[in-house]
């Protein structure tokens, strides 16, 4: 029996890549569209109804261009193989392909040439000009908001700045139910204000006021925290400076930086954190030492009636270590690098998954394939921020709840291109 030599035909090649290619920039574009009505429909919400001048919105939406494309390119990218492999095999071109003598490879080749293209642009998009990016959205939002301080608060929200945190009920218009403030003065000392109801003023380069009615004060000094002062009032007006809103609007974070200085970022928090922990180790190590002198001693020692303060000291001082171990500002660092590359190379993770997918089309290969992609992409997204909202608030390993999506992906498609090969 006479067989046939399977071999790569770069036409062949050339042909899947531009089909590739083509079913890509449709993909882009519908993702593109979704994501940008997504931020539009945010700004309709938060700033154009404080009567921001439209000019100011059309270029924060600009500025908001390169996180778009960040996250459209993967999905398109796993979106564009499916539609270009379904309709391969739908259209049976793919058995004609392989009758012919030619192997899976001129299938394989042109789509995981594309997948490392996009990943890169992805990378380049997410690491250059996103940074970029939001920290022009951030210079423009700080102006908007000294002209407009009115737009910084809004429904059911936490806002912190720098000695002051305020938590909203429900805003409407001006009017604002449920408000609740923890600040500290220059004194030294730390206020609770809460409040059925407020007013916002907008007072210019003052910044905002806050009409409370029916406020309840309490204050307490830190250097003696059971010693506090409690006062109810009909009427009070609370401030918060032009300057603090400022601080608030442009404070650079990960987002704001590349994945270099994200990195060096990470190094000094490590830095900063392990010098911390073993300070605070220090004191438990000193109430841990005071307890076990006071046990060893025994009930004719002075320092036995002592020994349940001690504990409770140890305990706390113990308490206070692990709660500095779980750093929430060294794990947002973390997520924001490791989603700096995870994100852009899950458009490789994709293509592996695609390929086996798309040759299982038998009918209707471009419109299946889409929809499969639409799904598989929503359930991408679901697990990264899932991962990510994990990761900052349940502690959870910032390298595997940002890589474990992509993992998971190109695990699930290895396998099945190992299937079909075999097949």
């Amino acid at each position: 029996m006479m067989t046939i030599r399977r071999s790569l035909s770069w036409t062949i090649i050339r042909y899947i890549t531009g089909e590739i290619f083509f079913s890509f920039f449709v993909s882009f574009l519908f993702f593109f569209f979704i994501f940008f009505v997504n931020q539009l429909l945010l700004m309709a919400q938060q700033i154009l109804t404080k009567k921001v001048p439209v000019q100011q919105v059309a270029l924060l939406i600009l500025y908001a261009i390169p996180q778009i494309i960040s996250l459209s390119a993967p999905f398109a990218s796993l979106v564009g193989v499916l539609m270009t492999i379904g309709r391969l095999a739908s259209d049976n071109e793919v058995l004609v392909m392989l009758s012919s003598g030619l192997s899976y490879k001129n299938i394989f080749i042109p789509s995981l040439f594309m997948g490392v293209v996009i990943s890169l642009a992805s990378f380049f998009t997410n690491d250059v000009l996103m940074p970029a990016g939001n920290l022009q959205f951030n210079k423009l939002y700080r102006q908007i908001l000294v002209s407009t301080p009115a737009l910084e608060l809004g429904s059911n929200s936490v806002k912190r700045y720098r000695d002051t945190v305020i938590v909203t009920g429900n805003v409407s218009g001006n009017s604002i139910d449920n408000i609740f403030i923890l600040d500290k003065t220059a004194d030294g000392e730390r206020r609770l204000i809460m409040a059925g109801n407020a007013q916002l003023r907008d007072a210019g380069k003052e910044g905002l006021s806050l009409d409370l009615a029916n406020a309840f004060i309490q204050s307490s000094k830190e250097i003696a925290k059971f010693d506090y002062d409690y006062a109810s009032s009909s009427f009070l007006r609370y401030w918060v400076s032009q300057d603090d809103l400022i601080q608030s609007a442009v404070s650079i974070g990960p987002r704001e930086m590349s994945s270099v200085d994200v990195y060096k970022e990470i190094v000094s928090k490590r830095v900063a954190l392990q010098a911390q922990l073993d300070a605070q180790y220090n004191k438990v190590l000193e109430q841990a030492l005071s307890l076990e002198e006071s046990m060893r001693e025994g009930p004719s020692a002075a320092a036995w009636n002592r020994r349940a303060t001690v504990q409770t000291d140890f305990s706390r001082e113990y308490a206070i270590a692990a709660d500095i171990k779980q750093n929430r500002d060294l794990s947002r660092y973390l997520l924001e690098f490791y989603k700096k590359f995870s994100l852009p190379f899950g458009a490789m993770a994709f293509v592996f998954l695609a390929i086996p997918l798309g040759l299982f089309a038998k009918r209707s290969g471009q419109t299946v394939g889409f929809l499969v992609g639409v799904v598989i992409s929503v359930i991408y997204w679901v697990f990264l921020f899932g991962g990510q909202t994990l990761g900052l608030r349940a502690g959870y390993s910032p390298f595997w709840t940002m890589w474990f999506p992509d993992m998971l992906t190109m695990g699930i498609g290895l396998l099945m291109c190992i299937r079909r090969i075999r097949k």
